[in-house]
């Protein structure tokens, strides 16, 4: 039998924002909290956007402190705007904390949290300089933050909308953005794969040519009928990820032999996912405003995958070299085929990424389905499966 929390979160799930609020507002502090740590972050804010002030107090009161100051502040903003997808930040220094302090940090760290960059503020919580992994790894043990990080920052601002917000990255490609307040205060953390599919997603929404407008689900949609539009994707989307743990599964005793390489897997999945989406991005973006034209297809399809090679071949140097100095740094006998390994994967997984960004969307398309509601779903598992898949083939053939 199932309890209060997990009947209603049942609700919850099938509901809009407005009814699920109404949901949680007649349940216990203690199960709204359940349920609303359970739903994507989005959905949760929206949700806690439509509650009334008492409930959702009485929710919040069971909900972690740092998550709750985190949706607390995203709150203030605009929904649309990059302040909604902010991530509380991990992996904060100070700036005469040592290298070696600092990597002890970070090996606790990614026992829980998916840690790209370090980040550098001040007493005020001012943000001096990010720290790059291979920098740090590399640097002196003895050497401060300071002396290692890079001063000239790129940042977000929490109240840009997503357009702006992506107008200002298109030159920069970063796996991870920094959101700043005006007077450079560090308030959040946006990944790039997350901003380039929420964008993706509003810039395919606005055009219903693509797909037919009554296939197409808008605000005025009823919800049953949204219910039908979304469904059967989330079931798919279940079996995918089943798909890629599978992959995970196959290789365990790689992993149990080669603990270290579990450090490197959100590190490819991540890159991947990010080189993807850019694609996904690019062809969404055509396909609404009329660029991709009729026989198009193949110089799109070409273009990532060179992208995708170039990208990962660039990346995986670096990734390769900061697997050698960490397989070194651990005493394992073989730093230099595992660096190999990972320029290997990194390539793999980034041409194969780019490929999927702008095969899966035209391939939807073709058969009559929303490329904004189901690319992210199988951009997701094909990036998964490829990156993990090749890293742990790879290491399970060559390194002894």
């Amino acid at each position: 039998m199932k309890s209060s929390s997990e009947s209603l979160l049942d609700a919850v799930s099938q509901s809009g924002a407005h009814d699920a609020a109404d949901l949680l507002e007649q349940a216990s502090g203690e199960d709204a909290a359940k349920v609303l740590q359970q739903l994507n972050p989005m959905v949760a804010q929206q949700v806690m956007e439509e509650m009334e002030d008492a409930p959702r107090t009485a929710a919040l009161h069971f909900i972690p402190l740092e998550k709750t100051r985190q949706w607390q502040a995203n709150r203030e903003y605009p929904e649309d705007s990059v302040g909604w997808l902010m991530e509380a930040p991990v992996a904060v220094f100070r700036p005469t904390l040592t290298v070696g302090e600092t990597i002890e940090e970070l090996r606790g760290l990614t026992r829980t949290a998916f840690v790209t960059y370090g980040y550098v503020t001040d007493d005020s919580n001012k943000l001096l300089g990010v720290l790059v992994m291979r920098d740090l790894m590399l640097a002196d043990r003895g050497a401060r933050l300071k002396e290692v990080m890079y001063t000239n920052v790129f940042t977000l601002r929490p109240d840009m909308m997503l357009t702006e917000a992506m107008k200002a990255c298109v030159g920069q490609h970063y796996p991870v953005y920094p959101v700043c307040d005006p007077e450079g205060h560090l308030l959040g953390l946006v990944r790039g794969q997350t901003l380039f599919e929420a964008r993706a997603i509003e810039i395919s929404a606005q055009v219903g040519s693509m797909v037919g407008v009554e296939k197409e689900e808008r605000l005025s949609t009823p919800l049953l009928r949204s219910l039908r539009f979304r469904h059967p994707w989330l079931q798919i989307n279940l079996v995918t990820c089943f798909v890629a743990a599978a992959v995970v599964g196959i290789f365990q005793g790689t992993l149990d032999r080669l603990v270290l390489l579990a450090v490197f897997l959100p590190v490819l999945a991540g890159q991947s996912g990010n080189t993807g989406c850019q694609a996904l991005a690019v062809a969404l973006r055509g396909m609404t405003l009329g660029d991709l034209k009729a026989g198009d297809e193949r110089n799109l399809v070409l273009k990532e995958g060179l992208l995708g090679l170039l990208n990962g071949m660039l990346v995986g140097v670096s990734a390769g070299l900061g697997m050698y100095v960490y397989a070194r740094m651990e005493g394992n006998p073989s730093p230099g085929v595992l660096a190999v390994v990972v320029w290997l994967a990194m390539v793999a997984s980034c041409v194969v990424s780019g490929l999927s960004g702008a095969l899966i969307p035209l391939t939807l398309r073709k058969f009559g389905a929303d490329p904004a509601t189901a690319s992210s779903i199988f951009l997701t598992t094909a990036t998964d499966v490829i990156s993990m898949g090749t890293f742990l083939g790879l290491a399970t053939l060559l390194v002894p």
